[in-house]
């Protein structure tokens, strides 16, 4: 697909310059048209130049939420939207709504190319689109952008878990520890109902709060009742106690020892 025309809107050179790069290798006969920093530069661009097709824009700049550009600009209705953030998944679901996709820094080159088909493969005008969400739900989109501004993380409070014919709710809180076995993730809840998740644990550290929720090695991510007692094991390694109580012990490395007490006395 040739003849795309389209800007970067990030504030941070390191990002922008990878994402450059990355859109130049994957799809070398597109046109960079801008990168640009900051809200105010956004809205000068596109007021004084012809809409690109493709829009990839942080969340946060410099100046300000890059939402706001929306009520500075109408949009021409071919133009897409591709958002790019460093806030956690679940803290953004609300702008993904009539996006084409978003991206989670550090952008991985697998995760753009999917971005890039999603946007390739689109028939649906969903900057019009975007932009009509954002008018009804404005209230909304302002609470989490306060959040942002704020510094205050938002994180997952439940799950809505599959069955085979219904679906199960449950509350983050009720969780006891999520683990991993054969490339797939479970969630143990306190009162021992084990629930599978459409997850990995690397998502799940992204979406849960890391003050009560810790990456204990790479098969557990445990909520922090769930620790009953902390022991010294071999090779400086802590084996940790759970109730529940897996089939399987769990052990913490001798890296991740003190970091993982440090977490357990705050």
């Amino acid at each position: 697909m040739a003849d795309i025309s389209v800007i970067i809107i990030e504030d941070e050179l390191h990002n922008s310059r990878i994402l450059e790069g990355m859109l130049a290798k994957m799809r070398p006969d597109w046109k960079m048209e801008a990168v640009l920093e900051s809200v105010q530069e956004s809205v000068d661009w596109l007021r004084s130049n012809a809409a690109p097709d493709l829009i990839l824009m942080d969340i946060q700049l410099s100046d300000g939420i890059s939402f706001s550009i929306f009520n500075k600009i109408e949009f021409e209705n071919k133009t897409k939207i591709i958002f790019t953030t460093a806030y956690d998944q679940y803290a953004i679901q609300a702008f993904k709504v009539n996006s084409v996709d978003y991206l989670l820094k550090p952008i991985k080159e697998e995760d753009l190319e999917l971005a890039l088909e999603k946007f390739e493969g689109s028939i649906v005008d969903n900057t019009k689109a975007l932009r009509q969400d954002y008018d009804q739900n404005k209230s909304y989109y302002m609470d989490v952008i306060a959040s942002i501004l704020e510094g205050k993380e938002q994180y997952r409070t439940r799950f809505l878990i599959s069955g085979i014919r219904d679906f199960t709710k449950v509350e983050t809180k009720d969780i006891a520890y999520f683990y991993s076995s054969n490339k797939t993730t479970f969630a143990v809840t306190f009162d021992g109902v084990e629930h599978l998740l459409d997850y990995t644990l690397e998502q799940l550290e992204n979406e849960l709060d890391p003050k009560v929720f810790y990456r204990v090695n790479r098969q557990v991510l445990s909520h922090v009742d769930t620790v009953k007692k902390v022991s010294n094991a071999s090779g400086n390694k802590l084996k940790v106690t759970m109730d529940p109580a897996p089939d399987f012990e769990v052990t913490v490395s001798r890296l991740k020892a003190a970091d993982f007490k440090k977490w357990l006395g705050k």
